[in-house]
């Protein structure tokens, strides 16, 4: 069975995407950062599930489209929020610039669309 859950708190639940071959990018970038880089990441995921709301656009930014970015400097995970008191983590870069890569926005906009399609047809989470 997939690990989906990144952090579950009192106001949101946070999922990794995973893809229909059982794999997520994001969850990769996550491994592979320092213990110190994993640590900022799980404090922001920890505030948002537990709060529902981070107020410092310099740590979680809504950039367009219904996407939203958690903002570990330098590092970047899209996400996007789903009934149910969901936000899905669909992917993860190093920021190299000050706009958001137009390629990882449509990244994360396929992956919102696959997931929405997958979980409408039943089969994205794995039956227990």
């Amino acid at each position: 069975m997939r690990n989906y859950i990144a952090y579950e708190g009192q106001s949101f639940v946070i999922e990794w995407y995973f893809n229909e071959k059982g794999e997520n990018e994001a969850l990769e970038y996550f491994h592979a950062l320092s213990d110190l880089q994993q640590d900022k990441t799980l404090y922001l995921f920890k505030r948002m599930g537990d709060f529902g709301r981070i107020n410092n656009k310099t740590q979680f930014r809504y950039e367009d489209d219904e996407i939203f970015a958690f903002k570990p400097q330098p590092d970047r995970f899209l996400c996007f929020f789903v009934k149910g008191r969901k936000i899905i983590i669909t992917n993860a870069f190093l920021k190299k610039s000050d706009k958001l890569p137009r390629e990882e926005k449509r990244k994360a906009l396929k992956l919102r669309e696959d997931y929405l399609s997958r979980v409408k047809e039943g089969v994205y989470y794995e039956k227990e």
